[in-house]
């Protein structure tokens, strides 16, 4: 079986995009649309930004929302039974599953990558990946951390990201290095996703989600909250508004994945990272991209 995965954050590139959009009209026509619906040149700073342009939570999350969206399109769905996406890309996911349209997608992308920037701005925090380490045993020291710091990424078995306020995340380091981890690395971010401290984005997302018109899935998502196939929703939603805050169980939804008949994974999107965690998590699995 085949199952679909799109990136989140992280995977975006200078450039990325500039040859969907050269080679057909309709993606052409698809992407000079999202410029108009967020009120913005996107695809300028998509082809010929700067890093730092892309790097911006505003900018970063739309420009991997339409690339993926654009990609599926040429790639014409590729056949899946299945599908997933990584925090962010959870959105792309569920446009290709038919739960929500374009516009609509692109439009919660955009107040989430907001919303986001916001909480980032008013309340600092910091995030770090823990290398080489079970990941029970993350859970128990950032438990043990006086302050804000919890488990946020199960990227793949002994690769788990921790977020929170930056004093709490410091201190954890420190007690997973000497606990055994082969690293803990303060990540380039000014902000705690997937943490407490995302609980105003969480509660103005919550909005424009509510006000959004969701569809009943067409092959079965699985959500980085529950880590199972969903179709219905409902609870497709309220799992969405709740990933702000929750971590993006990444490795146990795969895992769910392959033991539900999943063979072949495809990456949908820029960049190649979810294809390196998934032959972490099952070397087994046949993994590629889209394109």
């Amino acid at each position: 079986m085949k199952a679909l995965v799109f990136p989140g954050q992280g995977s975006q590139y200078v450039g990325m995009g500039k040859e969907l959009y050269d080679a057909r009209k309709d993606i052409k026509d698809l992407m000079d649309s999202a410029n108009e619906i967020l009120g913005f040149d996107l695809i300028s700073i998509m082809f010929s930004g700067t890093e730092e342009d892309l790097k911006k939570t505003s900018v970063t999350q739309p420009a991997i929302f339409l690339h993926s969206v654009a990609t599926v399109k040429v790639a014409d769905g590729l056949g899946a039974q299945m599908v997933a996406g990584h925090s962010l890309g959870e959105f792309s996911a569920l446009v290709a599953n038919g739960v929500l349209s374009f516009e609509d997608g692109l439009k919660l992308v955009y107040e989430r990558a907001q919303a986001m920037q916001m909480a980032c701005d008013n309340n600092p925090g910091s995030m770090a990946a823990i290398l080489g380490l079970d990941d029970a045993k993350v859970e128990q020291i950032c438990a043990e951390i006086d302050g804000i710091v919890v488990p946020a990424n199960y990227n793949c078995p002994g690769q788990l990201v921790i977020s929170g306020e930056t004093n709490a995340v410091e201190e954890a380091c420190d007690a997973l290095k000497a606990a055994g981890a082969k690293r803990a690395l303060i990540l380039p971010v000014n902000g705690a996703f997937h943490s407490p401290l995302m609980m105003p984005a969480q509660e103005r997302l919550a909005k424009a989600i509510e006000n959004t018109k969701f569809r009943k899935a067409t092959i079965p998502v699985y959500q980085n909250m529950t880590t199972t196939p969903i179709s219905d929703p409902d609870e497709i939603r309220k799992n969405l508004i709740a990933q702000l805050t929750g971590p993006v169980k990444w490795t146990q939804s795969v895992q769910n994945m392959i033991k539900d008949g999943a063979t072949n994974f495809i990456e949908v999107g820029p960049g190649k990272t979810l294809q390196g965690l998934i032959r972490k998590i099952n070397p087994e699995v046949a993994v590629s991209s889209a394109l």
